[in-house]
């Protein structure tokens, strides 16, 4: 129950940046303006912005260590099996996201390459591996497929939400 509670805080958190101090061009933030008028979005968001001021390091590298820490604590739980591989699914999210780094190091995709998200990264993991119940079993993500499946599943997915549009 802690560790759903722990996940929702951080999904909140980053949702709370990206809404009020990130691109109006990523996906969340059109979704956004769809859902309230674009002058009531633009007129919030002011107002955060010189309310509660936050450091470069909490708008960019902070919202990408709190999903990974988000999507391993619910990934521990599952694994896929891929022909007659098995998948430890808590591996996925560090790899994808240092991963991701790299892509930008190389200038393969849009973003800035940052130390400090690899650092955010590598911590959030860590503690969410270290949150682990030493009791705990997985189970296949896909088969049964159940709502705490979808939920792994749909965590994963919403990094989508985080993609600048151009």
């Amino acid at each position: 129950m802690r560790r759903r509670y722990s996940i929702t805080i951080a999904l909140l958190v980053s949702l709370f940046v990206y809404v009020f101090y990130r691109s109006d061009k990523t996906v969340v933030n059109e979704l956004i303006t769809l859902l309230l008028s674009p002058a009531s979005y633009s007129y919030m968001k002011q107002i955060v912005l010189t309310t509660v001021p936050l450091p470069k390091l909490i708008i960019y590298s902070l919202p990408g260590g709190l999903w990974i820490f988000c999507v391993t604590s619910l990934a521990q739980d599952f694994y896929i099996t891929v022909k007659a591989y098995v998948i430890n699914l808590y591996l996925i999210p560090i790899l994808f996201a240092i991963g991701l780094e790299i892509c930008q190091l190389m200038h393969l995709t849009n973003g800035s390459f940052d130390v400090w998200d690899i650092v955010s990264y590598g911590l959030f993991w860590m503690l969410a591996m270290n949150t682990r119940r030493a009791d705990a079993t997985q189970q296949n993500l896909l088969a049964p497929f159940t709502v705490r499946g979808f939920t792994c599943l749909a965590c994963f997915l919403s990094v989508y939400l985080a993609h600048v549009n151009h």
